[in-house]
């Protein structure tokens, strides 16, 4: 049984409610960075394991009428943490919440955005239906991989990025006189022109092609990377297949060892280790958006994206706009 204790401190605002903070056990330590950038404290919730698997949701503190964030990224164990966030969504409902905002820094399924084949599930659609139907009015989300999920809710969904962050981050490294920033694959390609037109770099994109979810098949690279360091930016690393196989097709292109790699979301799941070790790879900068139990021998570098959340937060409680925490355009 987890069991997360605090009080609420502040009320107030223009909007109708109180400001009401809770944090599921996804990533505790960035709810409490959250509250503490807001100058809150987090609500009582109790989260319970049964020994058949099911789980149990419960607000010890009064929510009547508040505007409540409930902050839980659906990281890995995806499945998991995507049910207790229903549950505390709905707990909060069902407890008279005047408004019920669910903040995903991570939105696990949003891969899912499309289908390849006639007769597979369109899984971003199914979760952002679920997150609607147990009473949500809106949703805060960090860097969502598959974007075109704004499409399928039926409940306002805000993008935050995080690439502003990150590249503040990037500002300070040594090399980037010699550097090319890449996009691992067509997915990436605006995030990798914002970092290059900021950084005032050259840009290359490795022609990739995904086989499974732990494979992936690369055709060639366009652009000069040919004595130069990659910058290898993406929203997300998750087994490091891709940035494994662009990694490799960039040496053979003649760039030089020690990439960098800059991505928000660190899963670090299956062979993750393997992949991402290694001579080519100098470090990873990434966020604290997914909590990470297990190192890897690499230098990892997290940067924290509690202030971002608590000013979209901050925000959103008083009715004012989002300008410039939305897009890295």
């Amino acid at each position: 049984m987890t069991t997360l204790t605090t009080r609420p401190t502040y009320s107030g605002g223009r909007t109708a409610g109180a400001l009401s903070l809770i944090t599921g056990t996804a990533n505790h330590a960035l709810g409490e960075a959250v509250a503490s950038a807001l100058g809150v404290s987090l609500l009582s919730a109790q989260v319970q394991h049964f020994p058949d698997g099911e789980q149990h949701a419960e607000l010890l503190d009064s929510v009547r009428g508040a505007d409540v964030f409930i902050i839980q990224p659906t990281s890995p164990p995806v499945d998991r943490h995507l049910i207790e966030l229903l549950l505390l969504c709905d707990a909060a409902r069902r407890a008279g919440a005047g408004r019920v905002t669910a903040v995903l820094p991570y939105f696990g399924y949003a891969r899912q955005d499309r289908r390849a084949h006639g007769r597979e599930s369109l899984a971003a659609r199914m979760v952002a239906d679920a997150i609607a139907a147990v009473g949500v009015d809106q949703v805060i989300a960090v860097d969502v991989h598959g974007r075109s999920i704004e499409g399928f809710c039926s409940v306002p969904l805000e993008q935050l990025t995080a690439a502003p962050i990150l590249l503040e981050e990037m500002r300070r490294l040594p090399i980037l006189c010699d550097s090319v920033v890449v996009s691992p694959d067509f997915g990436a390609v605006k995030l990798a022109e914002y970092y290059a037109r900021k950084l005032n770099l050259p840009m290359a994109v490795v022609r990739k092609t995904r086989v499974s979810g732990t494979a992936v098949t690369v055709s060639g690279v366009s652009g000069s990377v040919r004595g130069r360091v990659p910058i290898i930016v993406d929203d997300m690393i998750s087994t490091g297949a891709t940035i494994k196989a662009a990694s490799d097709a960039l040496q053979q292109e003649g760039a030089l060892p020690g990439a960098i790699v800059v991505a928000t979301h660190a899963l670090f799941v299956g062979e993750a280790a393997d992949n991402l070790c290694g001579e080519w790879l100098n470090r990873v900068i990434t966020t604290d958006t997914v909590r990470q139990e297990a190192g890897t021998c690499i230098n990892v570098e997290r940067i924290s994206v509690a202030a971002l959340l608590a000013q979209a937060v901050g925000r959103m409680h008083h009715s004012e706009s989002l300008e410039g925490l939305i897009s890295y355009g």
